[in-house]
């Protein structure tokens, strides 16, 4: 029996395939275990923003419903289990260690055949699916990898419903560098009859979900953000109102209602077309209620605010800013700040940094972290000077916190790998 040092060893070992998109692997493993994900039922899930919160929010909803929920989501923030959650708790490592062991055992015979090594992300999906029909799900909230098209999770073939998130323009490296290309690969998602969620995008983009949708003979339904306005938020949630009646989410940024709206969207839709599952109106308010997404504006930490958060791309850092404008009134904001190199740095610089008194530069802990030296250099190109450069994470951000007043903010952002790093060191 492999234990769970061994399963993880071998997990992460598998990084060295890198990223492949392409859905022939996937399938031939998947057809190997038996194809444990043709007898679940899910909700998927693509876009480049707000998949993790969209998805926390359906999820608590169908819990406080009464069903067995699973979620699988990425990357982690402070343990690898955190990614395969059933009912908001993660896969015990006993458990883990079992399902890789099925999937290697699987791997062993596709290496015999001369087929392709799957890559971590193939081997992560081919787990989570057999560890959720194992555990006799009722329905699995499932987030996109990357992409959409050629992402693993798509070798599901009929999902209760597809949800797509804001877009914006996200590794383009794999997905296309036009927003047009980015909407392509994420439709990918849509299946045919299978109704559709779309938070509204840019016009082009939009455009080429409806002609999918058309082609596949789906439902659309484009999320109607004026139904839903936002009363207050500030540190002790948001309140708003959906269709005049009031809700109330513990996350702290305004711009998490609009998430809320496509989650809203989704459950109206399921309930409209499923006639195994129905998500009351008591299971939605307190669904929505209930939700707890780690490392998203997230206070760790008072006197001064330590705050974090995972925005780590341009439509995440324009959030962030107008969640700062109201949260950060009268206070000073100060920038722990790392980010991965193959992200639009120079937009997310140009948007934040007139939001922040004073910035301390580090890395995130990813091998495709940008070296902090290069983020402060290009910093400077701005005429912002940041007050420290640490490689070190804590050490960035004691630095930070060293220089802060107790009525201050603290923010560590840029990165996903940053905010779970930071977590582990400093949360109470």
């Amino acid at each position: 029996m492999m234990t769970y040092e061994e399963a993880l060893a071998f997990i992460h070992g598998t990084y060295r395939f890198g990223s492949k998109l392409g859905l022939e692997n996937i399938r031939t493993l998947m057809e190997l275990l038996g194809n444990p994900q043709d007898r679940l039922k899910f909700v998927h899930i693509a876009g480049t923003n707000g998949k993790g919160s969209t998805a926390a929010m359906i999820c608590q909803m169908f819990i406080e419903a009464g069903y067995t929920t699973g979620l699988y989501t990425s990357p982690y923030l402070e343990k690898f289990n955190e990614r395969i959650q059933i009912n908001r708790t993660a896969i015990e490592d006993d458990a883990l260690a079992e399902a890789t062991e099925q999937v290697y055992d699987k791997i062993q015979v596709m290496l015999q055949r001369g087929l392709n090594h799957p890559t971590e992300f193939e081997v992560v999906t081919a787990m989570a699916f057999l560890y959720f029909e194992k555990m006799k799900c009722d329905v699995v909230i499932l987030e996109v990898g990357m992409g959409g098209r050629l992402d693993a999770t798509n070798v599901i073939k009929t999902p209760l419903v597809s949800i797509i998130t804001p877009l914006d323009m996200d590794h383009t490296a794999y997905l296309g560098d036009t927003i047009e290309a980015i909407a392509f690969e994420k439709s990918g998602i849509i299946k045919p009859g299978v109704p559709v969620v779309a938070h509204p995008q840019v016009s082009s983009a939009e455009k080429i979900i409806k002609q999918i949708c058309n082609e596949r003979g789906c439902d659309l339904t484009i999320v109607d953000l004026a139904r839903a306005e936002a009363v207050q938020s500030g540190f002790s949630g948001t309140d708003f109102t959906w269709d005049g009646a009031p809700y109330h989410l513990q996350f702290i940024a305004s711009y998490q209602v609009q998430n809320a709206a496509v989650a809203l969207t989704c459950a109206e839709v399921i309930n409209a077309h499923s006639s195994e599952l129905y998500l009351s109106s008591e299971a939605i308010r307190e669904g929505l209620d209930r939700t707890l997404w780690s490392g998203r504006m997230e206070i760790l930490r008072d006197a001064p605010i330590l705050m974090v958060d995972g925005a780590h791309n341009l439509h995440g850092i324009l959030g962030l800013r107008e969640a700062l404008k109201v949260l950060g009134k009268d206070r000073r904001i100060i920038g722990v700040m790392g980010v991965v190199a193959d992200k639009d740095v120079s937009g997310m610089l140009e948007a934040i940094l007139p939001t922040l008194d004073l910035v301390v530069v580090t890395e995130p802990d990813n091998p495709r972290a940008l070296d902090a030296k290069l983020l402060a250099e290009k910093m400077e190109t701005l005429e912002v000077s940041p007050i420290g450069i640490e490689k070190d994470i804590q050490k960035a951000v004691e630095k930070g916190l060293a220089v802060a007043e107790k009525e201050d903010i603290v923010l560590c952002f840029g990165s996903l790998y940053l905010v779970g790093r930071v977590r582990t060191l400093f949360r109470r």
